[in-house]
């Protein structure tokens, strides 16, 4: 039997009927959504100058000020923001359950270090951070803070050759995976030991979830020895095994199984397109004006079903 508490979740982070326009503040963007689409726009931004949540009902989006990210889980009941200055001399997220609606302010690193980039586990229990510091005046990539989003508590793990500017993220089954040099390596989120590397097998095509649903595919720009620019592979093998015929400008993650959300250059501007495995465009999503796109416009969609 399905609890009291998780149908109040349920109603509401569920769409009500078919939204036809959502327009994004500041972008002159309009979204084209249908109550059958498999994701929903749950916030956006540019770069990390402006940051932009969507209410838990209705097509409103706020900005959420005082804060360089604020990121979704994956059912969209929770959500994990990153303070743009220091707190006490320490960097920190402050995660907010939606339905309860009382923040945590969760320390992560000390000051001068930073983390932020925050990726959420599937389960929408746990954020991952990466940690920068600076090194001859630039930033470098140092290792990652898991932070336990219903303990409140977080742990930061020192990653001895990181990559320069490698991003962490959660992947389905619960390890980390970030660049490392043209290709991925897989990291445990409790040690930072190494899994295992796939040292060129192209790098994911983030900044959101490059798995698909299912966790059986994984969306990448393809090597260089490779005439496609977006590959199809195999996460338990490191092997492609498909190549998309697409120039995207970028991709959002996974529309579903056998499509993905990407922006998409059209006729001197852009569009959100959702595009097949062959390359198609299957859907418009939206005109992107040049401006918007060329500005760092970001986008982020959660899983409704």
């Amino acid at each position: 039997m399905i609890g009291k508490s998780l149908l109040a979740v349920i109603a509401l982070l569920a769409p009500a009927g078919v939204t036809a326009n959502v327009p994004l503040p500041g972008t002159g963007v309009t979204v084209q959504e249908q109550a059958s689409d498999p994701v929903r726009l749950a916030s956006y931004g540019f770069g990390t100058k402006r940051t932009y949540l969507r209410g838990v009902t209705g097509d409103t989006f706020v900005r959420q000020k005082g804060f360089s990210e604020a990121a979704l889980s994956p059912d969209g009941r929770r959500v994990a923001a990153v303070p743009d200055s220091y707190h006490s001399g320490w960097d920190s997220v402050v995660v907010t359950d939606r339905l309860v609606g009382k923040p945590a302010r969760v320390r992560t690193v000390r000051k001068p270090l930073t983390a932020s980039y925050a990726s959420w586990s599937r389960d929408g229990t746990k954020v991952v951070l990466t940690v920068e510091k600076k090194v001859g005046g630039k930033w470098r990539t140092s290792g990652f803070t898991v932070v336990d989003a219903l303990a409140s508590t977080a742990r930061t793990v020192t990653v001895t050759g990181a990559a320069t500017g490698a991003g962490f993220w959660f992947a389905p089954d619960g390890n980390l995976v970030a660049e490392y040099g043209k290709g991925l390596r897989v990291y445990n989120p409790a040690d930072g030991k190494v899994v295992r590397t796939f040292p060129s097998i192209g790098l994911p095509t983030g900044p959101e979830d490059a798995f698909s649903p299912s966790g059986r595919q994984l969306a990448l720009w393809c090597p260089a020895s490779v005439a496609e620019d977006l590959c199809v592979a195999d996460p338990a093998t490191g092997k492609i095994v498909r190549r998309v015929p697409v120039e995207p400008e970028a991709l959002f993650g996974w529309w579903d199984e056998s499509h993905v959300i990407a922006v998409a250059a059209w006729k001197g501007a852009y569009r959100l397109v959702v595009l097949d495995l062959t390359g198609k465009t299957k859907r418009v999503l939206a005109g992107v004006p040049a401006k918007a796109w060329k500005s760092g416009l970001w986008l982020h969609f959660v899983r409704e079903r």
